[in-house]
């Protein structure tokens, strides 16, 4: 491996997982902000970029907040209150309830769950898009009957089969919640993510595809759910010439002077999912030969924004790897090669990847939680998880070999193919 790259020296500048990119539309917005003095939460930015987002998904109404979590926390708090009412003092809205959740996903997905006493139940992923699993999901509701709220996420841009899963849900009577943090502009037959669910939440997160350094909002049709979530979101105030408080609120609100970044970003969101899909496309045609395959999407059905390009790694082409609670370990073997092993020689050329997100059922906090697989092996129904030889468990191995590569929509294609060059080598 060594030989193979002994011409390549590290990347002056790094090269990032995916970062923000900045036009100058952003500053403009935020001075304005500055210059009528509206650096609270409330604004002209705020009511413009709330307007520019419902229009851009489709849906009625937008609200502003803090964070993508904030939003998850507000849906999945509104779903429970619809569903099982007001709850009694110092209980969340779920009252203990089971609540299906995706697998492989980001922990920002399922903790909301645990913020209103609700139990996740986690589904497994399916192979055609590392989404939510529609059988596992099905199998899900034959354990669990009493389930009324799914919790499901697009990983990392791609669209889940969420028509399959809503007729699931539909079958049931359940509600979902949509976190398409990951996925804003994407779309699955036309429509665009975070207007399949009941209740839907997208994240302007520093590394999303547009940011605001923060932020986040709560995306419906239903102007009452609207008006829950904002006034949740500034702490219950009702409508009293005092601060009057009849139930528990949030300091959730987005700032103005957040909602300026966005709105000067929100004119670059389909050049940068361009951006985005060109990193893609060259990784793709820059892998050909090598046992990996990129993380898969349903070209006749689904429009990813291509958020992060991430790499799967052939069984037979992978070397030796253990991962404990925090330390990875691995043992090269010529041809074959790990994540752990493309990740760190990236890091050595000071380039930025990642694992894949590591899935809920294994993490140290849920790992007592139930979790269901397609054939309805999993935890809560056995003693034990039951490997019968077949990929039972899709989302531990997804996690077990693939990554995430470095995806900034600013990386050049000469840069891009030192990359493509590197991990090549890896397999040396």
């Amino acid at each position: 491996m060594g030989d193979k790259m002994s011409n390549i020296v590290p990347f002056k500048n790094k090269i990032w997982l995916s970062s923000p990119t900045m036009h100058g539309d952003e500053q403009k917005w935020v001075t304005d902000a500055f210059a009528k003095n509206w650096i609270t939460t409330s604004g002209e930015n705020i009511n413009e970029v709330e307007k520019l987002v419902a229009e851009y998904v489709g849906c009625k109404y937008a609200v502003g907040l803090s964070c993508g979590t904030a939003s998850l926390h507000l849906a999945v708090k509104l779903a429970g209150e619809k569903l099982y009412g007001q709850p009694k003092p110092n209980q969340g809205t779920l009252q203990g309830k089971k609540v299906f959740c995706s697998d492989m996903t980001f922990d920002a997905t399922v903790n909301p769950v645990a913020y209103e006493d609700g139990e996740a139940v986690f589904i497994d992923t399916e192979s055609d898009t590392w989404n939510m699993c529609p059988k596992a999901l099905e199998k899900a509701f034959e354990l669990y009957p009493e389930v009324k709220l799914v919790v499901v996420a697009h990983l990392y841009g791609v669209p889940g089969k969420i028509d399959e899963i809503k007729t699931v849900c539909d079958k049931y009577g359940a509600l979902i919640v949509e976190d398409a943090a990951e996925s804003f502009g994407a779309s699955y037959k036309g429509r665009q993510t975070g207007t399949f669910g009941d209740f839907n939440a997208i994240s302007f997160n520093g590394n999303k595809i547009i940011t605001g350094s923060s932020g986040g909002m709560f995306l419906t049709d239903s102007k009452d759910d609207a008006d829950k979530v904002r006034k949740w979101s500034t702490q219950s105030r009702e409508a009293a010439p005092w601060y009057q408080h009849e139930e528990v609120g949030y300091n959730y609100r987005m700032s103005n002077i957040i909602a300026g970044i966005v709105r000067g970003q929100m004119p670059y969101l389909e050049e940068h999912i361009a951006q985005k899909k060109d990193v893609y496309e060259r990784y793709k045609e820059g892998f050909k030969g090598l046992p990996v395959t990129m993380n898969p999407y349903d070209a006749e059905n689904s429009k990813p924004n291509f958020w992060l390009s991430c790499l799967l790694i052939d069984k037979d082409a992978m070397c030796q790897q253990v991962r404990g609670e925090n330390q990875p370990m691995y043992i090269h073997d010529t041809g074959k090669t790990c994540p752990t092993e493309i990740l760190e020689t990236l890091a050595k050329y000071n380039a930025e990847g990642r694992p894949i997100w590591k899935p809920m059922h294994m993490q140290p906090i849920y790992r007592m939680n139930p979790f269901v697989t397609a054939n309805g092996n999993g935890r809560g129904q056995s003693n034990a998880y039951i490997d019968r030889g077949e990929s039972l468990d899709v989302g531990a191995d997804l996690f077990e070999r693939g990554l995430c590569l470095p995806s900034d929509n600013k990386m050049t294609a000469e840069e891009q193919n030192i990359i493509i060059q590197i991990i090549r080598g890896c397999f040396v």
